[in-house]
């Protein structure tokens, strides 16, 4: 069938709750000027350059460096290691060869490695004295070896307690007895405003302890619109540099605290980069220290706001395939198969207006409402359909377990 027209314009607003997406080791679209490089979820395409903020006085411009001096010892440097089987060539072709099979052939086959090593780094910091560490999931991911470096020089092995790949969160662990770790604060990400203090603190492209200096330039900032819909995470936006390297680095306000880990960057823009704000992290770092799933509901509909305005434009579009409900709601452009809005009967083109009797106008809202409502919950989902009003019962699942 041919997609529509409205909901192709709509198409680079998808929200999706199907987000099954499993990072690669070292993290999304990595840059690629070294065989493994330092690992980050987007890729830079130059230095991001710090706003031209107001500086301050001459009683307040060390703020930064007081900020830095407070958490910056808690901040490490994580580098992983992964071995990776090689596929060796078979020589079969090669059998019917006498010459080549007397001479080369066993000599060939031992001299192909069959395995390789790859490298990544990354940052993190430490957030108690059981040597609890907090960074991204895509810095660790599939990582044989872990290896956390202190300021001070000091070494240890890290263990990977927990990862979450849908909010790109990871706990490592350090054998702390007896180390005296120096310890980040924690601040609150709900006390942050728009033009707040953002100090980003990490080990950019290989360069470590660096420190840089920007705002936060908004709130909230949904996954889907910061180009990453594989999460589900609102971020904190900044213009603070943020590069290779960074990631798992902690985003301080002026007073040292940590209110966000830094995770991605845009590819398209400078200026522009995104951290996980600091109550999401601490609202699971006991879950992923456990070593437990964090759970995640979803319920496999791929989904944009609609408007009356718009459905109304593309019920006067001659070309249109079908004829929409003229309402605010949520409509359904997509059902992922073997999921429980297919188990439920959801069908493409349907129109959400309601769920638990809760009415519903944007996707982003119904994305909320999934989320909140837990994994093996029954939602009941208020639908129109052409002109008929449906209500269908939808069970939620763990997303990544169908």
């Amino acid at each position: 069938m041919k997609m529509p027209k409205l909901i192709r314009q709509l198409t680079s607003h998808l929200i999706t709750l199907f987000v099954g997406v499993i990072l690669a080791f070292g993290g999304l679209q990595i840059l690629s000027s070294q065989a493994e490089p330092a690992p980050d979820i987007l890729p830079l395409n130059s230095p991001t350059t710090i706003a031209q903020a107001s500086i301050p006085t001459q009683d307040t411009e060390s703020f930064v460096s007081t900020a830095v001096a407070r958490t910056g010892p808690a901040v490490v440097r994580i580098d992983t290691e992964r071995v990776v089987s090689r596929r060796i060539p078979s020589l079969d072709q090669f059998s019917d060869d006498p010459f080549f099979g007397q001479f080369f052939g066993d000599r060939f086959s031992s001299q192909i490695p069959n395995e390789r090593r790859i490298t990544g780094q990354g940052s993190g910091f430490i957030i108690d004295s059981n040597g609890i560490i907090l960074t991204n999931a895509h810095v660790v991911s599939k990582a044989d070896r872990v290896t956390v470096t202190l300021k001070d020089g000091r070494s240890f092995e890290g263990e990977v307690r927990g990862t979450d790949e849908v909010t790109d969160l990871a706990v490592v662990k350090v054998d702390a007895q007896g180390q005296n770790l120096p310890i980040a604060s924690l601040g609150n990400s709900s006390n942050v405003k728009v033009g707040d203090w953002a100090i980003a603190v990490g080990n950019p492209v290989g360069l470590n302890n660096t420190v840089t200096l920007g705002i936060i330039s908004t709130l909230e900032r949904s996954s889907a619109q910061a180009g990453i819909p594989d999460k589900r995470v609102d971020f904190l936006q900044t213009d603070a540099a943020i590069n290779p390297g960074n990631s798992g680095g902690p985003l301080l306000n002026a007073k040292g605290e940590v209110i966000g880990i830094n995770t991605a960057i845009r590819a398209d823009a400078m200026g522009i980069g995104f951290a996980i704000p600091i109550d999401k992290a601490k609202s699971l770092k006991d879950i992923l220290a456990r070593g437990q799933e964090v759970p995640h509901p979803f319920v496999g509909i791929q989904m944009v706001t609609l408007t009356s305005e718009l459905a109304q434009e593309n019920n006067q579009d001659p070309n249109s395939d079908f004829v929409m409900p003229e309402v605010d709601g949520v409509l359904v452009v997509g059902v992922l198969p073997n999921t429980p809005a297919e188990a439920a009967g959801i069908r493409r083109g349907d129109v959400i207006v309601r769920v638990n009797n809760q009415s519903v106008t944007d996707a982003g809202e119904l994305q909320s409402i999934v989320e909140r409502s837990g994994v093996d919950q029954v939602l009941r989902f208020n639908i129109l359909r052409g002109n008929q009003r449906v209500e269908l019962p939808v069970r939620t699942a763990q997303l990544g377990r169908n």
